[in-house]
């Protein structure tokens, strides 16, 4: 089966990577967490020095790295994927960046025959651990069916939203309905504990209903529970809403509620929170409160 080069083995590559093994491709790794690598190799993965080394080693690589500045730096600069590649190689960029920045990393590669698709995932850790993640793709129809059968392996749907740069304009609007509904979510929740409503029984109650959503799903029982172990970090959502930010801007979109969750997140990153999960979103809210949104005992 392909080799497959995979750069980036944070949160989120490092299981996506183990389920391209689990799934039988053969992968060659490089990360700066040294022991992230050794876990891929323990796993049957092959370990390359560095990004140069990937990228002479195959003809299909994935990065998954924090912003666009990281993933500029590996497709374009020295000793990086341009000038290691060969032509017709593939680059499959599952980061979460800015939509000019994708367009110009693959004017770069495309300068050396390299082509690019941009593919952002949504679902957070557990979906990266469970190969159910959303992929939104950005770029030629041919080159996202020859990835296609790779994507499958990662995630429960993978849709080409447009030419490249759709896929991560696309994971932007995704990331404001996700900080806009943890932040509705938080506000509801405290509205509740402070009018003496148990919190788990609202929960119970609304679920099934038009209220109910895969954001209420997976953050409430983290806020009932106290647990701010990130499966999205903070200071992640804050990239992702500055970039959506700088779209809105540059193409004059209103950004109303983007602004008022960024607040939320940058309270919590001024705060020391900046590496909690997202659903401390919560947090911004207990703190104005004056309550915890816990179950009743």
């Amino acid at each position: 089966m392909k080799k497959i080069g995979f750069i980036g083995l944070g949160i989120m590559g490092r299981p996506m990577a183990k389920n391209l093994l689990k799934k039988g491709y053969a992968l060659v790794v490089t990360d700066l967490n040294q022991e992230a690598v050794a876990d891929l190799v323990a796993h049957g993965a092959e370990s390359a020095a560095s990004v140069a080394d990937v990228a002479k080693a195959v003809d299909t690589m994935i990065t998954m790295l924090p912003n666009s500045p990281q993933v500029e730096a590996v497709a374009l600069g020295a000793n990086g994927i341009a000038d290691n590649a060969k032509p017709g190689s593939l680059l499959i960029d599952m980061s979460s960046i800015a939509p000019l920045a994708a367009q110009k990393i693959a004017a770069g590669l495309k300068e050396k025959g390299i082509r690019m698709i941009d593919a952002p995932v949504s679902g957070g850790e557990p979906k990266a651990i469970d190969a159910t993640l959303s992929i939104m793709v950005g770029g030629d129809a041919a080159d996202f069916a020859e990835a296609k059968p790779i994507l499958d392996c990662l995630g429960a749907s993978a849709v080409l939203c447009g030419s490249l740069g759709a896929g991560n304009t696309t994971k932007l609007a995704n990331q404001i309905i996700v900080a806009v509904n943890i932040a509705a979510v938080s506000e509801a929740f405290t509205l509740a504990t402070k009018a003496g409503v148990d919190p788990q029984l609202v929960f119970e109650a609304i679920k099934g209903g038009l209220a109910g959503s895969t954001v209420m799903n997976a953050k409430v029982p983290m806020m009932l529970a106290g647990n701010a172990k990130p499966g999205f970090k903070v200071d992640l959502h804050i990239k992702d809403l500055n970039n959506a930010l700088d779209t809105a801007k540059g193409v004059d979109a209103p950004s109303i509620l983007t602004q008022e969750a960024m607040k939320m997140l940058q309270y919590l990153h001024d705060n020391g929170e900046g590496n909690s999960d997202h659903s401390a979103i919560a947090h911004y809210y207990e703190k104005l409160a004056g309550v915890e949104i816990r179950p009743k005992a």
